[in-house]
Order: structure tokens, then C-alpha cells, then sequence
């Protein structure tokens, strides 16, 4: 009996089969730096997410209303300011907000009144008409 016809045979299944499994190896290691890619992605995701989480409580709430203008962030201050510019139709300096809501007159009470006052500008309430004055947006 002739076994070179079958050995050949076999060669040729063998080859094939080493093709195949360098074929797949290269394959894989593709997919496994593709993965480590996307590992690492997820990884910076985490990260991000974490320090946006523990930045979140140091922005300012900012929440729609339904009628669709900007509600006040929670602050006893902020209303009686309002009310402040809803007696008068002039701009206020915030010392002039200070005097009508009875604070003191110190530095102190003016630069945080001054400080409300900018955040209102920047919620759209208030307008800065000119350098330190502001008035209720129309």
C-alpha cells in the first residue's frame, strides 16, 4: 500500500489548518488591543464621571419652570432683592439694595449683595446695565 498519496493529503489539511490558526491569532490579537482601547476609554468615562459627581454640588441649581423661565436658586436673599427692583425702575448699585433691605453698610454685606446680584445676571433675572449697577431684565 502507497501512504504518500494520504501523507500529502494529510500535509495539505495540516498546512491549511496552521494558516487558519495564525490567521485566527492575528485575529485575536487585533480584538484584544481593540479591547484594551475600549477598557481604557471606560476607564477615563469613570474617572469623569466621578470628578463631575463631586463637582456637581459646587454649580449652581439651575432648574426650569414650567412656565419655562429660570427659577431662583434657594436663597432668602434673592426674592426680597426682587421685590427690591420691582419698587423701583431705575438701576441699583448694591449698596442701594443693601439700604432697602436694612444690612448693615459694610464691606462685607455690600461685596455678597454684589455677588447675589452677578449670579441673578448670569440666571438672565437681572441685567448689568453698567459697570456695578444692575436692573430687572425687561
Amino acid at each position: 500500500m502507497n501512504l504518500n498519496p494520504l501523507l500529502q493529503a494529510l500535509g495539505l489539511q495540516e498546512d491549511a489548518a496552521q494558516a487558519l490558526a495564525v490567521d485566527l491569532r492575528t485575529q485575536i490579537d487585533a480584538l484584544q488591543t481593540q479591547l484594551r482601547e475600549a477598557e481604557l476609554r471606560l476607564e477615563h468615562l469613570a474617572i469623569t464621571r466621578t470628578t463631575i459627581i463631586g463637582l456637581a454640588d459646587r454649580i449652581p441649581a439651575q432648574t426650569v419652570a414650567p412656565t419655562g423661565s429660570l427659577e431662583l436658586p434657594e436663597h432668602q436673599d434673592h426674592p426680597r432683592m426682587l421685590s427690591v427692583f420691582n419698587d423701583t425702575t431705575g438701576p441699583l448699585r448694591a449698596r442701594d439694595i443693601c439700604q432697602a433691605l436694612d444690612f448693615e453698610l459694610l464691606p462685607k454685606h455690600v461685596e455678597c449683595t454684589r455677588a447675589k446680584m452677578k449670579c441673578l445676571v448670569t440666571l438672565g433675572i437681572l441685567t448689568g446695565a453698567e459697570p456695578g449697577t444692575f436692573s430687572k431684565k425687561q
